[in-house]
């Protein structure tokens, strides 16, 4: 069994040696290039190849999922970018800012043609497959919708937020993960189990994101604490204080929501904390991380093959901290 780090460097030499686009015409396919080649921590692609490997040996068929994958997921990024008018990606220019926005909207369209075009390549399975992987395609549309209504929404439930995340991030990784399992012959029962924890694990991770960008140390998360609140992005925190809080508290979060001052940061942290809504969200990523490791203990594989899974689930979640 191969660990995540071995498995991301033998996928970024396949990718490299093996980027389908062609050269003309260069307006279109350098874009594409260059996004495939600024970062990115592989997590998708290699959580396939590690489901399949659970199974039996990392063949032709996972490579290529892996792949499809890998480009989806750049192409739903490409035009996030789009719609969240984001000037950078992993720290690089997004490709509207460097290339204009006819290159982003074609770049992104031509790089999910591609991920198609890798899955044809699939031998086995590939009508379960294809299902699959279409249904996610449209899930993850139907989730960024969500995110996108949100913005302009006041009253968004919990219900519906873990519904957004799910769809928007959780079931990709469910996705590759059951993609990975079926192509090296997994039972429906195995597979299913794999989703289970790739959806689970999603949702415990975004929540974790939503809770270390309020409270997590800069040192350790690598942004800036507070950005969410800055931007009155509606997390899982945010919900939570409102459902928890007073009528006065209330009135307060109101105001921290319009106010623009060097306290409204710690003011909303103080008042989800007053609120409880620090303690909801770690008792959540508790619940959805025992959750997404009892689904990975209950797939009938050897434990010491599902090992390096769980490692990887552990350090995504931090669990240790």
């Amino acid at each position: 069994m191969h660990s995540f780090s071995e498995l991301v460097e033998k996928f970024e030499a396949r990718l490299s040696a093996t980027l389908p686009f062609p050269t003309d015409p260069d307006s279109l396919y350098e874009p594409c290039r260059y996004f495939l080649t600024i970062g990115g921590k592989r997590i998708r692609p290699v959580l396939c190849l590690m489901a399949h490997e659970l199974f039996e040996e990392i063949g032709e068929d996972a490579w290529h999922a892996a792949r499809g994958i890998e480009l989806f997921h750049n192409f739903t990024l490409i035009h996030d970018d789009i719609m969240d008018r984001a000037p950078l990606r992993r720290g690089k220019q997004t490709i509207h800012e460097r290339n204009g926005l006819t290159a982003g909207i074609l770049c992104g369209d031509v790089m999910s043609i591609y991920a198609y075009d890798q899955l044809a390549y699939i031998k086995r399975s590939l009508p379960e497959v294809l299902h699959l992987f279409n249904r996610t395609s449209i899930e993850v549309c139907e989730g960024q919708q969500l995110d996108m209504d949100f913005e302009l929404r006041n009253d968004v439930s919990l219900p519906e937020y873990i519904r957004m995340i799910t769809l928007k991030t959780s079931v990709l990784l469910a996705c590759s993960l059951k993609m990975g399992a079926l192509l090296g012959g997994a039972t429906e029962g195995n597979a299913g189990k794999l989703y289970e924890f790739g959806k689970n694990l999603g949702i415990a991770f975004q929540l974790q994101d939503d809770y270390l960008d309020a409270f997590g140390h800069t040192e350790k998360v690598g942004k800036q604490n507070g950005g969410d609140i800055r931007s009155n992005k509606k997390t899982f925190l945010l919900l939570k204080a409102l459902e928890n809080a007073t009528e006065m508290q209330r009135g307060l979060i109101g105001n921290l929501l319009i106010a623009d001052d060097e306290t409204k940061v710690t003011e909303m942290l103080r008042v989800y904390r007053e609120t409880g809504a620090d303690e909801a969200c770690r008792n959540a990523v508790r619940a959805y991380s025992d959750a997404a490791f009892k689904c990975l203990e209950e797939v009938a594989v050897l434990s010491k093959r599902k090992q390096k899974l769980h490692e990887l689930a552990s350090y995504l979640l931090m669990r240790d901290q």
